[in-house]
C-alpha cells in the first residue's frame, strides 16, 4: 500500500476520488445500505452482559461404588492419568480420588477444538479401562464451558405445599420452559431423585432362608428385556415378544422371590415396599423458605434479552394458576441488570457523541462540524456489521470498544475536512478543496488509524481465558477504525463537496492565510499565543529535551516509590456476591440445616439484601477444588438494586461479614462476584509431592505462618481432609471362606444397613428417567449400634458378622487431589478492605524464601497471581510487537530513522502520564485494565506526531526559502486546532467514566460510582491521563526535537569553527 507515495500512485489516488465525486449519487448510496444494514444488524444482534466464552475444558467422572480415596487414587486416577497426559494439546490435568469416585478436570490449549478434544479424551479413557476395575460404572465425560452459564434461574417455594406437589409444579414448568425455541436446557436444582425402597424384614429374611444374594439375583433375572426375535412362516411375518421389564409399581410388589412347599415368596412378603424420595444430603431455600429451582440456559447466539422475556411470561402464567403460597421468583436474573447496562453503556455513547458534536462544531463550524460528527453513527453502525459476521454478541465489551473508539474515530474526518476549510478560504471550489484534502491527507490519515491498530493487533492474540475475554475490546475498536477510515477517505469528502461550508468570514480568511503564507505568532487568539511559546522553545531544543526527560524520569521514580501496588481485575459495583459456610464435623444434613439457618437469617436481615439462595451439604462433599473439605454450605446473594441502598457492594458485604462474625461453631465467608475472568481468592498457594503425610504436615505449618506473620489477611482455609472417623470391616477370608461366605457377603450385608443395594431400576409411566430400586434394611434397624448385631447369610444360616471380621474404627482419608501428576494440597487466603492483594502476595513470596522447606516439597502460586504474572507477560510482549510494528509503519512512510523514533517518544510519554494519574488520584495499577489502556495508548498518542511531522515535512520542502525554525512554528500553529480536537474528542469520551460518573442523557439519568462506570474506571483514566500528558508534551518537545539535529549541526559548526580560528590565532 505504501507504493501510493509515488507520484505516479498519487494520481491514481485523485483519480479514483475524481471517480468518487462524479458518482456521488452511487457513493451515498452505499452509505446509506451500510446505514441501513447496520441499524438491522444491531436490532437483530444477540444481547448478552458477558463475552461469550468459550472454555476448552472436560470434566471425566469414573464412579466405582464403595472404592475408598486411597485405592480410587491408585486403581483409576493413575492409570487414567497416564493416558490422559498422552492427549497433544493438554495445559491441565486436574484429578481427585474421592469415596465412589474419580473425577478429572482436563483443560487444554485455547486453540484446541473442543470435539478432537471431547473425541481424545474418550479415545484415552477406552485405553485405560483394561487396566481399570470391572466394578466400574461406565465413565461420564462432560464439557465444561462458560457459555453454558444458566440465563436465568426459576426459584420455587412454598410453606404450604409438601415436597411431592413441589417437585411435581416444577417438574412440569421445566418441561413448558423447555418448549422454548432458544431455550438449550432447563434442569431440577434441589430436587431429590425418587426410588423404590425395599425395606428388609430381617426377621421375614431369615424366616424364609432367603440370601441377600438370592434377592439381588430374582430381582434381576424377573427384570430383563428379552428379545424373542421373529417368525417367518410364508403367510406373514410376525414379532414375538416376552414382556420382561418392571413396568409398574405393582409389578414390583409381585416379583417372585423364592419357591416354597407352602407357595411363592414374592417381594412384598419380605420387605415393605415404599415409592419416595432418596435420602436427604442437602437443602435448597429461598430467604430461608425451602425450594427447588429451574436452571435455565439459553443457546448460542440467541438473544439473552428475549429468551428471559419469554421465560417470565410462562412464568407470570404458572403464577396465575396455583394459590398465593407458592412463590415462584426470577433469581439471579441477570437481566435486568444486562437491559440496564445495555441502556447506561448505550446512553454514555450518545452523551459522548453529543460532547464530541459540541466540540466539534464549536471549532469547525456547523456544516464542517455536522460533517465530521455524521462519521461517528455511520462508523459506529459499520462496526456493529462486523461485529455481527464474526459471530459475537452485543455485550459490555463490545460496547465499551465503541465507547473507546469514539473520539478516534472522527480524528481523520478532522485533518481531512480542517485542511479543506483551508483550501475553500484559499477561493478553491468545495468539490477541489476536499479532492486535494483527500489526496494531501490521505497517507497521514491511513498511517495514523494504521499505527493505532497496530497497538491493538497483538491484544487480538492474546491467549487463554483472559484472552478470549478482552479480545471483543480490540476486536471492537478494530472493526469501528477500520470503518472511520472508510468514512474519512471516502464518504467524508464526498458529503463535503455537496453539502459542506461554502462561504467564510474576513477574519476567518485573514486567520487562514496567515497560517498558510505570513508569520503566525503575529495572529491573535490561543493560536498566536502558542506559536509564540514554540517560537520560544524551538530557540533551546536541547533545554527542552533535557527536562522534559528529567520530567518523565522523576514521574517514573515517584511511581516507583509511591506507588499503591498492582491488581488483577478491580472490583466493580454489582449487585451480586457469594457466601460460603464451614463447619467441622460429623454433621448429618439436618444438623447442617439447622447450622445454616442462623446464618441465612443474619445475611436477611442486612440491609440492601434482597435475596438468598442457600444450598447445603455435608462435610466433604460439597467443596470445589482447593477449596476447604469442611465447607457445608453456598449461599448466592442478590443485593436491592445500588440506587436503593445508602452502601456500595463492597461495603455491604463488609456489614455482612461484621454481622455473621459471632454466630458459633462455623466460619463465614461473603464476598462480591469477581469480576472479569475468574481466578478465585486472590491468595492461592499451591503445595506439591509424593508423600501425603508431608504434604498435611507442611500445609498446616504455611498456613500458621500466614496466620502468625501476614497483617491484613482474612479468611484463611487451607485444603487438608477433615479429621473425620470411619468404621472399617476387616473380614478374615479364610474364616469366611469356611463358613461358606465371601467378602461380597459381607459386604452386601453392611450395604443394607447403610446406603442399600441397587437391585434393579425401573421407569413408572408419570416419571421421566428410570427409578432405582434400592433394598436396604428398615429404618429402625439403620443404626451404628446395629453394626456389631449384623449376621452374614449364609447356605447353612446366617452367622455373627463378628465371627469372620473384625469392625474397627479408623481416621478417615478424605479427598485426594492431584495437579499434573503429584499431590497437590491448597491455602487460599483473602485480604481485608482497603489492602492490595499483589502487595500482600509479595510479601508472603518472601515470607515462604526465607522459610526451610522440605526439598521435595514444591510451593507454587496460583489464582490471580499466576493469572496477572501471565497477563504481564503477555501485556509486555504485546506493547513491544506493537511498537515494532509501529515503527516499520512510520519508517516506511517517512523513510527517516529519527522521525519514526521522535514519533515513538509519545507512546513514553503516554506512559508517564498513565503513571502520573495514578499518584495523583491514588489509584491502584490494573494489571488487566490499565495494562490494556498503555497498550492502547501506544497506538492513539502518535497520531499528532504523525500528522505534525508530515506537515513539516511539506511545509519544507514547498517553502525552501522558510528556515526550520520558521516551519516548525508554522507546523504547529496549522496543527493546534486539529490536534486539540483529536485530543480533546477522545478525552471527553472517556472522561465522565474515568471520573466515575455515569451520564446517560438518554435516560436522564447521572450517576456517581454505577456498575458501568465503576468496572472502567481504570483502563479510561488511563487514556485521559496519557493522553492529556503526552499531547502538552507533544506539541512543545515536539517541534522543539524536530529542530535539535539542525540545532546541534549548527552548534557543531560553530565550535569547530572557533576551535579552527583559535588555532590559526595561535600559529
Amino acid at each position: 500500500m505504501w507504493s501510493i507515495i509515488g507520484s505516479g500512485r498519487a494520481i491514481k489516488v485523485r483519480a479514483f476520488l475524481n471517480l468518487c465525486f462524479a458518482r456521488s449519487r452511487t457513493v451515498l448510496s452505499i452509505m446509506a445500505l451500510l446505514l441501513i444494514a447496520g441499524l438491522y444488524t444491531r436490532s437483530d444482534i444477540a444481547i448478552e452482559a458477558s463475552p461469550d466464552i468459550q472454555v476448552p475444558m472436560l470434566q471425566v467422572l469414573v464412579i466405582n461404588p464403595g472404592i475408598s480415596p486411597d485405592d480410587a487414587e491408585r486403581l483409576l486416577v493413575k492409570p487414567i492419568e497416564l493416558e490422559l497426559r498422552t492427549i497433544e494439546g493438554v495445559d491441565e490435568l486436574n484429578a481427585a480420588a474421592k469415596e465412589s469416585l474419580a473425577s478429572f478436570m482436563v483443560k487444554f490449549d485455547a486453540t484446541v477444538d473442543i470435539d478432537k478434544a471431547l473425541s481424545d479424551v474418550r479415545a484415552a479413557i477406552d485405553r485405560a479401562r483394561e487396566k481399570l476395575p470391572r466394578t466400574i460404572e461406565e465413565p461420564v465425560i462432560n464439557e465444561i464451558s462458560a457459555d453454558r452459564m444458566p440465563t436465568v434461574v426459576i426459584g420455587l417455594a412454598s410453606e404450604a405445599l409438601d415436597e411431592r406437589e413441589l417437585f411435581l409444579i416444577a417438574q412440569d414448568l421445566r418441561l413448558e420452559l423447555e418448549m422454548i425455541s432458544d431455550v438449550l436446557s432447563a434442569r431440577l436444582v434441589g430436587a431429590r431423585e425418587e426410588m423404590v425402597e425395599v425395606a428388609i424384614d430381617r426377621e421375614k429374611l431369615e424366616n424364609f432362608n432367603i440370601t441377600p444374594r438370592e434377592l439381588i439375583n430374582a430381582i434381576n433375572i424377573n427384570n430383563q428385556l428379552i428379545p424373542a426375535g421373529e417368525l417367518d412362516r410364508g403367510d406373514g411375518r410376525f414379532g414375538m415378544k416376552v414382556p420382561g421389564l418392571i413396568e409398574t409399581y405393582q409389578d414390583v410388589i409381585n416379583l417372585p422371590i423364592k419357591s416354597t412347599p407352602q407357595g411363592v415368596v414374592v417381594l412384598s412378603d419380605i420387605a415393605e415396599i415404599t415409592r419416595r424420595f432418596k435420602d436427604r444430603d442437602g437443602f435448597s431455600s429461598i430467604n430461608g423458605v425451602p425450594a427447588i429451582s429451574i436452571e435455565v440456559k439459553k443457546r448460542g447466539g440467541s438473544n439473552q434479552l428475549e429468551v428471559a422475556a419469554e421465560v417470565n411470561e410462562i412464568v407470570q402464567s404458572y403464577r396465575a394458576r396455583y394459590p398465593a403460597s407458592l412463590t415462584m421468583l426470577p433469581i439471579l436474573d441477570a437481566t435486568p441488570r444486562t437491559e440496564q447496562m445495555v441502556n447506561e453503556l448505550q446512553g454514555n455513547i450518545v452523551t459522548a457523541i453529543a460532547l464530541v458534536m459540541i466540540i466539534v462544531v464549536a471549532a469547525l463550524g456547523f456544516r464542517s462540524g455536522l460533517l465530521v460528527g455524521a462519521g461517528i453513527p455511520v462508523s459506529l453502525l459499520m462496526g456493529v456489521i462486523w461485529i455481527y459476521l464474526l459471530g459475537y454478541s452485543f455485550n459490555f465489551m463490545v460496547m465499551f470498544g465503541m465507547l473507546l473508539a469514539l473520539g478516534m474515530l472522527i480524528d481523520g474526518s478532522i485533518v481531512i475536512t480542517e485542511y479543506a476549510d483551508r483550501r475553500m478560504a484559499e477561493g478553491v471550489s468545495s468539490k477541489t478543496a476536499y479532492i486535494d484534502a483527500a489526496q494531501r491527507m490521505f497517507m497521514p490519515v491511513l498511517a495514523s488509524t494504521a499505527t493505532t491498530l497496530a497497538a491493538f493487533l497483538p491484544m487480538m492474540l492474546w491467549p487463554g481465558t483472559v484472552g478470549d475475554f478482552m479480545a471483543y475490546l480490540p476486536t471492537t475498536v478494530f472493526a469501528v477504525l477500520t470503518s472511520s477510515l472508510l468514512y474519512a477517505l471516502v464518504f467524508a469528502p464526498v458529503i463535503g463537496a455537496k453539502f459542506g461550508r461554502s462561504s467564510f468570514s474576513p477574519e476567518d480568511v485573514k486567520h487562514f492565510h496567515q497560517l498558510e503564507n505570513d508569520d503566525p505568532t503575529k495572529l491573535s487568539g490561543v493560536t498566536g499565543f502558542y506559536a509564540r511559546i514554540l517560537r520560544g522553545v524551538t530557540k533551546v531544543p536541547l533545554l527542552v529535551a533535557t527536562l522534559s526527560v528529567v520530567v518523565i524520569f522523576a514521574v517514573f521514580a515517584a511511581y516507583g516509590k509511591y506507588n499503591k501496588g498492582v491488581e488483577f481485575f478491580t472490583d466493580a459495583e454489582t449487585v451480586y456476591g457469594m457466601a460460603s459456610v464451614r463447619a467441622r464435623g460429623n454433621l448429618s444434613a439436618y444438623e447442617v440445616r439447622d447450622i445454616v439457618a442462623e446464618v441465612e437469617s443474619a445475611i436477611l436481615n442486612t440491609e440492601g439484601v434482597s435475596i438468598v439462595y442457600t444450598s447445603t451439604f455435608q462435610p466433604g462433599k460439597g467443596a470445589g477444588r482447593n477449596e476447604s473439605p469442611d465447607k457445608v454450605a453456598t449461599l448466592i446473594i442478590e443485593l436491592t438494586d445500588h440506587n436503593e441502598r445508602e452502601l456500595n457492594s463492597a461495603d455491604t458485604f463488609e456489614q455482612i461479614r461484621f454481622n455473621t462474625r459471632n454466630i458459633p461453631g462455623v466460619f463465614i465467608e461473603a464476598d462480591i462476584v469477581e469480576q472479569g475472568p475468574p481466578v478465585g481468592k486472590p491468595i492461592k498457594i499451591e503445595l506439591s509431592a509424593d508423600s501425603r503425610e508431608l504434604l498435611i504436615e507442611q500445609t498446616a505449618r504455611l498456613r500458621e505462618l500466614l496466620e502468625t506473620n501476614v497483617e491484613g489477611l482474612r479468611d484463611i482455609d487451607d485444603s487438608r481432609p477433615l479429621p473425620t472417623i470411619e468404621w472399617q470391616v476387616d473380614v478374615d477370608r479364610q474364616i469366611a471362606a469356611q463358613l461358606g461366605a465371601n467378602v461380597t457377603d459381607v459386604g452386601t450385608v453392611v450395604q443394607l444397613l447403610t446406603t442399600g443395594v441397587e437391585i434393579g431400576e425401573y421407569r413408572p409411566s408419570d416419571a421421566e428417567r428410570e427409578v432405582e430400586i434400592r433394598a436396604r434394611f428398615t429404618e429402625a434397624e439403620r443404626q451404628l449400634n446395629q453394626l456389631e448385631h449384623l449376621r452374614i447369610y449364609t447356605p447353612n444360616g446366617t452367622v455373627p458378622l463378628s465371627s469372620a471380621a473384625t469392625i474397627v474404627p479408623r481416621p478417615g482419608t478424605g479427598t485426594i487431589e492431584r495437579f499434573n501428576g503429584r499431590q497437590v494440597m491448597f491455602v487460599n487466603a483473602d485480604v481485608q478492605a482497603g489492602t492490595v492483594a499483589d502487595n500482600k502476595t509479595q510479601e508472603i513470596m518472601a515470607l515462604v524464601e526465607r522459610t526451610d522447606w522440605p526439598s521435595d516439597l514444591t510451593i507454587t502460586f496460583r489464582g490471580a497471581n499466576e493469572e496477572q504474572n501471565e497477563a504481564k507477560e503477555f501485556l509486555q510482549v504485546a506493547m513491544g510487537l506493537a511498537m515494532f510494528l509501529m515503527a516499520i509503519l512510520l519508517i516506511t512512510q517517512f523513510n527517516s530513522f529519527y522521525q519514526a523514533g521522535l514519533i515513538m517518544t509519545a507512546v513514553v510519554m503516554s506512559t508517564a502520564g498513565v503513571l502520573a494519574g495514578l499518584l495523583i488520584t491514588g489509584g491502584v495499577f490494573s494489571t488487566i485494565l490499565t495494562g490494556v489502556g498503555v497498550v492502547a495508548l501506544a497506538g492513539i498518542v502518535v497520531n499528532n506526531n504523525i500528522v505534525l511531522i508530515d506537515t513539516f515535512n511539506v511545509l519544507r520542502r514547498t517553502n525552501p526559502e522558510l528556515t526550520i525554525q520558521e516551519c516548525i512554528v508554522r507546523t504547529g500553529a496549522q496543527r493546534l486546532r486539529p490536534v486539540f480536537l483529536t485530543t480533546a474528542t477522545t478525552i471527553l469520551g472517556l472522561l465522565p467514566i474515568a471520573t466515575n460518573w455515569s451520564i446517560d442523557v438518554v435516560n436522564r439519568t447521572l450517576e456517581h460510582g454505577g456498575m458501568v462506570a465503576s468496572y472502567w474506571v481504570p483502563l479510561a483514566s488511563a487514556i485521559v491521563w496519557g493522553l492529556a500528558f503526552a499531547t502538552i508534551l507533544t506539541l512543545i518537545v515536539t517541534p522543539s526535537m524536530l529542530l535539535l539535529p539542525h540545532s546541534i549541526k549548527v552548534t557543531s559548526r560553530r565550535m569547530f569553527a572557533r576551535i579552527k580560528s583559535l588555532r590559526a590565532g595561535e600559529s
